[in-house]
């Protein structure tokens, strides 16, 4: 990925509604904390708020924070600076931001993100709040771009809100997703995310709606493949269709007849099925031993190339294997659907991405929720105050969060 410009500080100034500070945090008009103050005092760590009480015994200072990364990362920072304008506003007050990054800018690990100076008094409390909206975007933005970046001619749909924690971090996994996806568009040429699963966050990639296929549930409740895209079809008239096939662990049976009940819209290129099969079992015409010969119909010389355990079940293994995609896609050519599409899910996260392009496994579509971080302590995000009153002062050891001479202002 292309690194900064030359003209990296991009400086902000969130808005200052009225002249002048408040002593105190935003009141209401009854004359108590404003409900986002009060949220803020519930969340922000403690001995933050003893400090602020200090810090207003003592006499306020200008403090500029440093926050950064102790890994790689694809900057993603709108959510954490819409949060920290609006923390802003409900003060009263002005931190001034600059970002030493473009979103969507790989920066290097230690690498200074962004400096917020402002108010101690104002900043102190809002650190631990500003940093988990920062952290685990940057994090899974990272790892979008990987993915697409991996597999450019390959669409993604983003299926990741079932594993998230709540709403808000379904909200941050959608956004840090949009950010890594139109990077790759554009460094890479790459396809990327082409939508997500709820309306909720599907402004992030420019739609109105949630996309996705037909559920296990509607498998189960029509009591067979064919019926439940008899209902689709019914239920959607001329919609594009992907069916689900693992349900019955009939994958290439049940997507043969789904093709010759909708022959049309294989031919009109709006039919596609979905390959989910879970790691318990190998896909309908595949055990251990003809998942190496269907790769070694394809691409012979792939196992060669792969010795740990992991690619290799990526490979040959159980589950939506390399193997697996090839003979559907195979057997749907034999039957002359050539233009039925594959849609594949069920734990395609980076690594799996990596070996589905070394060997150009036949996908059309990935739908992924594995984009999200894996290793949860990667996405610690950090923030150092690193000058008071515009003296330099950091704590030994964060030297390097120092503004470099070419970066003063």
């Amino acid at each position: 990925m292309a690194g900064p410009p030359d003209d990296m500080a991009d400086e902000k100034t969130a808005p200052n509604p009225t002249a002048g500070g408040l002593d105190g945090d935003a009141l209401t008009e009854s004359g108590g904390a404003s409900p986002f103050e009060a949220e803020i005092t519930r969340w922000a760590d403690h001995y933050f708020l003893r400090t602020k009480q200090a810090v207003r015994r003592f006499g306020d200072n200008q403090a500029t924070y440093a926050v950064f990364m102790r890994r790689p990362v694809v900057f993603a920072p709108k959510l954490a600076l819409d949060w920290l304008t609006g923390a802003a506003h409900a003060r009263n007050t002005e931190f001034t931001i600059e970002l030493n990054f473009q979103e969507g800018q790989w920066a290097g690990a230690g690498e200074p993100l962004m400096y917020v100076t402002g108010s101690l008094a104002h900043l102190v409390d809002l650190e631990t709040l500003l940093l988990q909206k920062l952290g685990a975007c940057c994090v899974a933005a990272n790892n979008a771009y990987v993915m697409c970046a991996t597999l450019p001619k390959v669409a993604f749909l983003a299926m990741d809100a079932r594993h998230c924690a709540g709403t808000e971090m379904a909200d941050q996994m959608a956004y840090a997703c949009a950010v890594g996806s139109k990077a790759a568009r554009e460094q890479t040429g790459a396809k990327g995310f082409i939508g997500n699963a709820t309306a909720a966050t599907a402004h992030h990639f420019g739609n109105t709606a949630g996309m996705g296929t037909m559920p296990h549930a509607m498998v189960g409740y029509a009591g067979s493949t064919l019926r439940a895209a008899e209902m689709y079809a019914e239920t959607f008239p001329g919609e594009p269709m992907t069916v689900l096939v693992d349900y019955f662990g009939a994958e290439i049976t049940d997507a043969l007849a789904v093709c010759a009940r909708f022959p049309d819209m294989v031919e009109a290129g709006k039919l596609a099925f979905r390959l989910d099969t879970h790691g318990g079992r190998y896909m309908e015409g595949l055990d251990p031993q003809e998942s190496y010969a269907v790769l070694e119909r394809h691409v012979p010389l792939a196992v060669r190339r792969y010795r740990n355990e992991k690619e290799l079940r990526h490979l040959t293994g159980t589950g939506v294997s390399a193997a697996a995609i090839f003979l559907f896609r195979e057997r749907l050519d034999a039957a002359g659907y050539t233009k039925a599409k594959i849609v594949c899910s069920s734990g395609f996260d980076v690594d799996k991405c990596k070996v589905m392009a070394d060997v150009d496994a036949p996908i059309d579509i990935v739908g992924t929720g594995s984009y999200l971080p894996g290793n949860w302590n990667e996405t610690y995000a950090t923030a150092d105050i690193i000058a008071y009153d515009g003296k330099p002062r950091v704590k030994l050891g964060r030297e390097f969060l120092l503004r470099r001479p070419e970066k003063s202002k």
